[in-house]
């Protein structure tokens, strides 16, 4: 998921020949600029989320161009769905202005299948696949073939405060046993997360089936499963939901909103994305000193987590009228360099996992190691091109949490799942 959230960082430039800082301002996107009809060189049109300092990788891309072509870097709204929207409808019109996509990481599987991305292949695809970690590559592709760039990723982390806590809970158990123990004392004790009825919902509840054990859909993403991890999962999220622990808002609670509570001193954990820590750092400063992180609980206590993973992955247009230049637009984006850079300047966590070594990170981004750790082992969410679908079904049948009922939800998400990978009962 590209999680609207994530905070931008604001630290110092590390571009090699960066131009001078520009302001981004976050609009709708402009028109698409001309392709060099006009005898001038093409312009290679780049359609990506708001990202605050995106401008100087794009500044730096186009100097090492020379000339040949100008990227021009159309926003995109902030919300992921009306991101999609707006892609969906051009390129179902075929519209030839777009040549760089910016895809969260679950639409991929749905725009190869719908033949409006292009293949990556040769020196090409090989590039991309070069040190690139493994999960990431796993959202990249469909059918066995790569259809993208993974540009930057995510994971969430267990935030907690050290204070209250002495060491981490291994599982969810153990952490809702904690939070119990200090309401009981009278000292913040809430275990804070994303429980509205929406894609933070499904990517918790897909979290907690995967550390379970659980498949939601069968390897190849044809039909749905729900196995006994899957309830397993239904079993600790109902737990968790009626446990005492949670907030009041936990079901209409998204990313920010979770932020903020915790910022403001009520809880004792957060699961969270990492966009959480330098917002906490100027927002609280205090507070934050009194702050760690850790690899998310499991569901058993000798079987690690695996975290859903989030991002965006780089795709090329199969309408551009540039398909070249698109494709080398796109590896300079998301080669290592300003991979770094990104996650530096913007907080975004790489894909290429040489980057997680380079000293430049340990002040930017403390928590590498952990990050990396649940990236080496990751969930991914249905990797299928009905996942538009089935997340709309989940989210419904999920929420709110506290009313699940383990095998007779498991039995209701399997058929409603089944439907969807139909295309039956969901409107586009």
């Amino acid at each position: 998921m590209n999680d609207p959230d994530e905070t931008r960082r604001r630290r110092r430039p590390s571009v090699r020949a960066v131009a001078a800082p520009a302001a981004l301002t976050l609009v709708a996107p402009m028109a698409a600029c001309g392709s060099g009809d006009d005898g001038g060189p093409p312009t290679i049109n780049l359609y990506y989320p708001p990202e605050q300092n995106l401008q100087k990788v794009v500044d730096d891309c186009n100097a090492q161009a020379q000339g040949r072509y100008e990227i021009a870097y159309q926003v995109l709204p902030r919300q992921a769905d009306d991101q999609r929207v707006q892609m969906v409808r051009r390129l179902a019109a075929e519209d030839s202005g777009m040549d760089v996509l910016g895809l969260d990481v679950t639409w991929t599987q749905e725009f190869a299948s719908a033949d409006w991305i292009r293949e990556w292949t040769g020196q090409d695809k090989a590039e991309v696949e070069q040190g690139t970690l493994a999960g990431p590559l796993d959202t990249a592709r469909y059918q066995d073939k790569l259809y993208a760039a993974p540009k930057n990723t995510n994971v969430q982390l267990l935030w907690y405060r050290k204070d209250l806590v002495p060491q981490p809970p291994k599982t969810w158990d153990q952490m809702i046993s904690a939070a119990q123990q200090l309401r009981d004392q009278g000292k913040p004790y809430q275990v804070l997360t994303m429980g509205a009825q929406y894609e933070g919902l499904v990517v918790l509840y897909n979290t907690l089936a995967e550390s379970a054990g659980g498949k939601i859909l069968n390897d190849d993403g044809t039909q749905s499963v729900m196995d006994a991890g899957t309830v397993r999962a239904l079993e600790q999220l109902q737990r968790f939901a009626t446990s005492g622990v949670t907030s009041p808002s936990f079901t209409n609670a998204t990313e920010d909103p979770v932020r903020l509570e915790f910022q403001s001193g009520a809880g004792a954990f957060q699961v969270n994305w990492p966009f959480v820590y330098p917002a906490l750092q100027e927002a609280n400063p205090e507070l934050a000193k009194q702050v760690g992180w850790a690899r998310i609980p499991g569901v058993d206590e000798n079987t690690p987590s695996k975290v859903t993973i989030g991002g965006v992955n780089m795709a090329v247009s199969a309408y551009s009228k540039h398909p070249d230049l698109a494709f080398e637009v796109a590896r300079c984006i998301r080669d290592a360099e300003h991979q770094k850079f990104s996650a530096i300047n913007d907080g975004v966590p790489p894909t290429i996992e040489q980057v997680y070594d380079d000293p430049e990170m340990v002040e930017a981004y403390p928590m590498k190691d952990t990050i990396l750790e649940e990236l080496k082992d990751p969930a991914t969410r249905p990797l299928t091109p009905a996942y538009q679908s089935i997340s709309t079904v989940m989210s419904a049948i999920l929420s709110p949490p506290s009313a699940i009922r383990p095998q007779q939800t498991a039995d209701e998400l399997r058929k409603a799942i089944a439907d969807a990978l139909q295309s039956k009962g969901v409107l586009p």
